[in-house]
C-alpha cells in the first residue's frame, strides 16, 4: 500500500497517544427521521432550461404543479417542454436533476458518486456591494444586512460570498462557510465617495445633467437662466447653454464609467459562477444609478447580465440601501434655489430612475427588488425563503435560426390560473456577445505549443496544477477531502497539518514495474488574507496495491499529510491534485485561523477527528486496552462506527490557592442548525496533567442511530477562574 505521509513523528505519536490515553466522556445521541430522496434518471440532450417560480396572491409558494399546467414561450412561440422537475434548491438532488435538464450526468467518468457528492449541500450566496454607488448610510446599511445574516439567517451549510464592485474586499472575496473569514472580509468594506457633482454653481445632480442632456426644456431653462445670474448677467443665453450641456455631459460621461465598472463586476462574479452546483442567489446592495444615461450602454449591459445569470443559475434580489426615501426629502443636500417649483416638478422622478437599473436586473432575473423600506431583515428572508422551491422546465433550441448577438425573450404561464403570479427570467442570448472586439481579439496570444519532451511534460503538470490552484472555485473532476487542524506541540510552537484524501476511484491503477499502482502529483499552496503566500508544498504520490489485491478492481484511497509552521494569522490552503495516467485534475480549499498565544486569551487546538469502529464503549484508561485510532482527514464517518475527537485548550488560568485549572465543557452536534446532542456543562479532568499550558480533552461519540448527512461537532471550553470561553467547530459527514 501507499506509504501515506502523515505528521512529523512526534506529533503524530502526540496526537495517537492522546486518542487513545485520554479517558473520553461518551455521549448518546436523539436518532432523527430520515429524508426521502429520489435519484433523477431522465436524460435528454441538447435542451435549453430555466427556472420558475409561482406564487399566489398572498406570496405562497404554489407546489405540486404538473408539466400540461405550463406554457412556455420564445419570442411570442409555444414551445414543447421536454423535461419539467420540482426542485429543492440546496439539496443533493438538486445538481443531478439539473445535470438531466442539460442533458449531462452529475460524474460523466462513471464511478460512484455516493462517496462525493454532499449529503447536505446547502445553499450558495453573494453579496455584492456597489460601492461606486453608496453614500456613508449606505456603507452602514450595507454592513448591517450582511452581518445580520452571517449571523442570524446563515445556514449550517451554506456557502457564502461578500463581493464588492471597487474590489476592495481583495483576496477574501470567496465563498466559504467561515463565519470568521466573511465577518473579516465585511470588516474591509469601508465607504468610498465616487461624487460626479461638479463644483460650479448652481449645483446640478447627475439626474438633472440626464434631464438636460434629454433636452428636457423646463430644466436646461432653469439652468441657463442660473447660470447667467450667477454670472452677473455678463453671457448670453447660447453661451449660458453651452456651458451647462458641458457640465451635463462631462458628470454623465464620469457617471457612466461608475456604472459600466459596477455592471462589469456584477457580470464576472455570476459568469465565474457557472461550474457551481444548483441555484445561486445573489443580493446587489446599491443606492442606485441611472442606466438612462446615454453616454453609457447600461441597457444593453443588463441585458448580458440577464443571460449570464440564465445560464448560470443565479437570481438577482437588489437592495436599495436608502431605504425608505420620501421625495426631495434631503434638506442637507446642495439644491439650487428653486422658488417656482419648476426644477421640483421635473425631478420627482428622480427616486424611480435610480432604480430602474435594480428594478430590472431583479425581476429580468427571476428575483425581485426590494425597495423603500428601513427594515431589510424580511426581504432577505423573504428571498432565501422563496427561491428554496422551483420548477425546472427544459426545451429544445432551435438551432436554425440561432443567431449572434440575438436576445431571446421567455415567456412562461400557468394556464387557466390568471391568479397566479409566475416569476421566471427574461430571457438569454442564443451566442453571446464577445466580450472584446475584433481588434483586440487579434492581440491576444497564440496558444502554447502541445509539450513534447519530458521537460515540456513537466512543465504543463505543473501548468495544470498552477490552474487548478488558481481557479476562483473548487474543480471537482478530482472530488478531494481535505483536512486541516491547528495544534501546539511543547518546543515546536504552532503546526498546520493538512492532510488530503483522494478517492481511489478517481485514480487509475495500473501495471507498473510488475506492480499495481497508480500516480498523482500534489500540491498545495497557503496563502494568508491578503493573498500572500506563505508556504508551499509539491509532492508525487505512488499508491502500490498489495499483492492479495485484485489488480483490476483496486481503488484504494490515497492519503497526503504536510505539516507546515505559520505565524499566527487567517489563512487559506488550496490543494490541487492531478492523476498521472487520465490527467484528470481536482482542487480544494479550506480556511484557519491560527491564534496568537502570546495574548493569554484562553483559545482552543483543532478538533482533531477518529474513527473507532466498535460498536461499545472500550475502556481507554491504558492504551493496551484500546484499539487504534487514527486521525480522520476528510471528516467521513460510517454510521455504525464511533467518532473520538480530540481538543486541547490553551492559557487556561491555574488558581493561585489550588495550583488547579477550573475548566468545564459542553458539546453538541448539529443537524440542519438544530442541536440534535447537547451534553451537560462538566468539568474537564486536569489532575496529573504533565503540560498544564496544552490541556487535552477527549471524547466519543457512537454514531449508530444518526441518518446519513453532514453535521457540525462544536466544543466549548469555560474558564471558570478566567471567566473566559472559546469554541471550535467542524463537520463531519456520515455515509
Amino acid at each position: 500500500m501507499f506509504p501515506r505521509r502523515n505528521l512529523p513523528w512526534f506529533a503524530h505519536s502526540l496526537l495517537l497517544i492522546c486518542l487513545l490515553l485520554v479517558r473520553p466522556a461518551l455521549f448518546a445521541q436523539n436518532p432523527q427521521e430520515p429524508k426521502p430522496s429520489d435519484d433523477v434518471v431522465r436524460v435528454f440532450t441538447e435542451l435549453v432550461q430555466t427556472d420558475v417560480m409561482v406564487f399566489d396572491k398572498q406570496g405562497r409558494f404554489v407546489d405540486g404543479l404538473t408539466q400540461d399546467k405550463f406554457e412556455i414561450k420564445i419570442d411570442g412561440q409555444v414551445r414543447p417542454i421536454q423535461f419539467f422537475e420540482q426542485i429543492n434548491a440546496g439539496t443533493s438532488n438538486e445538481e443531478a436533476q439539473l445535470a438531466a435538464a442539460r442533458g449531462s450526468t452529475v460524474n460523466p467518468s462513471g464511478t460512484n458518486p455516493t462517496r462525493v457528492v454532499p449529503l447536505d449541500r446547502g445553499r450558495t450566496v453573494f453579496f455584492y456591494v456597489d460601492d461606486f454607488h453608496l453614500d456613508p448610510a449606505g456603507f452602514v446599511a450595507s454592513r448591517k444586512v450582511i452581518s445580520d445574516f452571517i449571523d442570524k439567517d446563515m445556514g449550517q451549510n451554506d456557502q457564502v460570498a461578500i463581493s464588492s464592485a471597487t474590489g476592495q474586499i481583495g483576496f477574501l472575496q470567496q465563498l466559504t462557510d467561515n463565519r470568521t473569514v466573511l465577518h473579516s472580509a465585511l470588516n474591509r468594506l469601508n465607504a468610498r465617495m465616487y461624487s460626479v457633482n461638479d463644483s460650479d454653481n448652481p449645483p446640478m445632480s447627475e439626474y438633472e445633467a440626464m434631464l438636460i442632456d434629454n433636452n428636457d426644456i423646463d430644466v436646461l431653462e432653469f439652468f441657463v437662466r442660473e447660470t447667467i445670474r450667477v454670472n452677473g448677467g455678463n453671457m448670453s443665453r447660447d453661451q449660458a447653454a453651452s456651458i451647462v450641456h458641458g457640465r451635463a455631459q462631462t458628470m454623465l460621461s464620469q457617471s457612466a464609467v461608475f456604472n459600466q465598472n459596477t455592471l462589469i463586476g456584477l457580470e464576472r462574479l455570476i459568469r465565474m459562477s457557472k461550474d457551481l452546483p444548483g441555484r445561486k442567489v445573489l443580493f446587489l446592495l446599491s443606492n442606485g444609478f441611472l442606466i438612462q444615461n446615454r453616454r453609457g450602454d447600461g441597457t444593453s449591459q443588463i441585458q448580458r447580465i440577464t443571460s449570464a445569470a440564465a445560464k448560470t443559475g443565479v437570481v438577482i434580489y437588489a437592495i436599495d440601501t436608502r431605504g425608505l426615501v420620501a421625495p426631495n426629502s434631503d434638506a442637507s443636500a446642495d439644491r439650487p434655489f428653486d422658488p417656482t417649483g419648476m426644477l421640483a416638478r421635473s425631478t420627482h422622478g428622480e427616486n424611480f430612475a435610480l432604480q430602474d437599473g435594480l428594478n430590472a436586473l431583479s425581476r429580468d432575473t427571476g428575483g425581485r427588488p426590494i425597495f423603500n423600506t428601513n427594515d431589510f431583515k424580511p426581504g432577505i428572508r423573504g428571498a432565501m425563503k422563496e427561491t428554496a422551491l422551483y420548477y425546472l422546465l427544459a426545451w429544445k433550441p432551435n438551432q436554425e435560426n440561432k443567431k449572434a448577438g440575438r436576445f431571446r425573450n421567455i415567456q412562461v404561464s400557468v394556464t387557466g390560473r390568471p391568479d397566479l403570479i409566475v416569476r421566471v427570467r427574461k430571457g438569454f442570448y442564443d451566442v453571446e456577445p464577445s466580450p472584446v472586439s475584433t481588434a483586440d481579439a487579434k492581440k491576444s496570444p497564440s496558444p502554447a505549443p502541445k509539450p513534447t519532451g519530458p521537460e515540456d511534460q513537466n512543465k504543463a503538470i505543473i501548468a495544470k496544477l498552477h490552474d487548478a490552484i488558481a481557479a476562483p472555485y473548487p474543480q471537482t473532476s478530482v472530488p478531494l477531502m481535505l483536512g486541516i487542524n491547528y495544534y501546539e506541540t511543547a518546543g515546536k510552537g504552532a503546526t498546520l497539518a493538512t492532510s488530503v484524501q483522494i478517492p481511489g476511484e478517481f485514480l487509475v491503477y495500473g501495471s507498473r514495474n510488475g506492480k499495481t499502482q497508480a500516480v498523482a502529483d500534489v500540491t498545495g499552496v497557503y496563502f494568508d488574507d491578503k493573498g500572500q503566500v506563505k508556504a508551499n508544498f509539491f509532492e508525487r504520490l505512488v499508491s502500490t496495491a498489495a499483492a492479495t489485491d485484485q489488480a483490476t478492481t483496486y481503488k484504494g484511497d490515497v492519503t497526503y499529510t504536510y505539516p507546515a509552521t505559520l505565524l499566527p494569522g487567517l489563512y487559506q490552503v488550496r490543494v490541487a491534485v492531478r492523476d498521472d495516467t487520465s490527467g484528470r485534475t481536482g482542487s480544494v480549499h479550506g480556511w484557519i485561523e491560527i491564534p496568537d498565544l502570546t495574548k493569554g486569551k484562553l483559545t482552543m487546538s483543532s478538533l482533531l477527528l477518529g474513527e473507532r469502529n466498535q460498536g461499545t464503549m472500550t475502556n481507554v484508561s491504558s492504551a493496551g486496552e484500546a484499539s487504534p485510532v487514527l486521525l480522520n482527514p476528510g471528516h467521513r464517518f460510517r454510521a455504525n462506527s464511533t467518532l473520538r475527537f480530540l481538543v486541547f485548550g490553551y492559557n487556561v488560568k491555574i488558581s493561585d490557592k489550588e495550583k488547579q485549572a477550573d475548566l468545564a465543557v459542553q458539546v453538541q452536534v448539529i443537524r440542519d442548525d438544530q442541536p440534535v446532542v447537547t451534553t451537560a456543562l462538566r468539568k474537564v479532568d486536569t489532575e496529573g496533567m504533565a503540560d498544564p499550558a496544552r490541556i487535552p480533552y477527549a471524547a466519543e461519540i457512537p454514531l449508530a442511530g444518526f441518518q446519513p448527512g453532514r453535521y457540525i461537532l462544536q466544543v466549548t471550553f469555560i474558564d471558570r477562574i478566567s471567566k473566559e470561553s472559546s469554541s471550535r467547530q467542524t463537520h463531519f459527514d456520515i455515509n
